[in-house]
């Protein structure tokens, strides 16, 4: 059994390459190549915290995969990392643990960040220029690192509710890209080509009047039920919905909130993968609003584990 720690698997890891793998893993899971249970969820009130488990099984792989994540918020106070886990690569003819990755994390945080890179370039408008990220934590991290790998042509502004956690994300992101803070939020959203919400609120924090034509907006927070980043009306005002699964997202993703008060429908979202495939399907005008609800996909997890697998393979022959 190969295992690996964060460290590891750290270096393991190529952005360009890890793209190109999760491109191809929303197209085949937008066809039906892949075998995606409903996800898990744990949640802890009392540390307004929660656990995730995600598995599946693309189609004529010899493995699959299950991962464990769990996000604890307030572990700061105690010197401890908010996010943790575990994916487990497991052989899908005998059932054995073929590969314990012991990622901390990692591996979700990387395939998000560029998940949601790959939806705002498949949607941004193409003279894009000024990128947004809302949020500080170490998904927001990510969303710059990926971003500026796959749209190298924007420049960063960051907002967040804690003014010295934003100084501290400039800082310590500006050897990778321009990025600046700003304070208000409002006039930030209505300024901004592209607008990253990577946070884990419970209540909007975009309305629909700050947003002009033209943005467009990835969400990434509202992966498990009760989260919220975007106003309802905004959500129902966009003229493209993009989702990573239309079944996970209209039950606890962005999308789910205007969806159960009836302002959309289930056939008003496209799922990422069906927009790779056929990207007359995407963005046909400048001044369109555009909007990718990224709740996370096994799919994601899968093509993270064998890129991964791959280059230990390709250093160990």
């Amino acid at each position: 059994m190969i295992s690996l720690t964060r460290p590891e698997i750290e270096a393991l890891i190529d952005l360009s390459a890890a793209a190109t793998a999760i491109e191809d893993a929303y197209r085949a899971a937008s066809s039906g190549r892949i075998r995606l249970p409903p996800v898990g969820h744990i949640t802890f009130p009392d540390h307004d915290a929660d656990c995730h488990i995600k598995y599946g099984h693309m189609q004529g792989d010899s493995t699959f995969v299950i991962k464990v994540a769990t996000g604890f918020p307030h572990n700061g106070k105690h010197d401890l990392p908010s996010g943790n886990g575990i994916v487990l690569v497991m052989s899908a003819e005998t059932g054995a643990v073929k590969a314990m990755l012991h990622d901390e994390m990692v591996l979700t945080d990387v395939r998000t960040g560029l998940g949601g890179a790959i939806a705002s370039r498949a949607l941004a408008r193409t003279d894009s220029k000024d990128a947004l990220i809302v949020g500080t934590g170490p998904q927001a991290r990510r969303q710059i690192e990926a971003h500026a790998t796959l749209l190298p042509g924007l420049s960063f502004r960051v907002w967040g509710r804690d003014t010295d956690k934003v100084a501290q994300l400039v800082r310590d992101m500006s050897h990778v890209c321009d990025v600046t803070p700003v304070s208000d939020l409002k006039t930030a959203t209505r300024n901004a080509d592209v607008i990253v919400t990577a946070t884990g609120s419970s209540a909007p924090l975009l309305m629909s009047d700050w947003v002009d034509a033209g943005t467009h907006i990835t969400a990434v927070g509202a992966d498990a039920p009760g989260k919220q980043e975007l106003d309802v009306a905004l959500v129902a005002r966009a003229d493209l919905l993009a989702v990573d699964l239309a079944s996970q997202c209209l039950d606890h993703g962005e999308v789910c909130h205007a969806a159960q008060l009836g302002l959309i429908r289930p056939d008003d979202v496209t799922e990422i993968g069906t927009l790779l495939q056929t990207p007359e399907r995407g963005r046909n005008d400048e001044r369109q609003i555009t909007i990718a609800d990224l709740t996370g996909l096994a799919a994601q997890d899968i093509a993270m584990a064998n890129a991964v697998l791959t280059a230990w393979r390709g250093q160990n022959l």
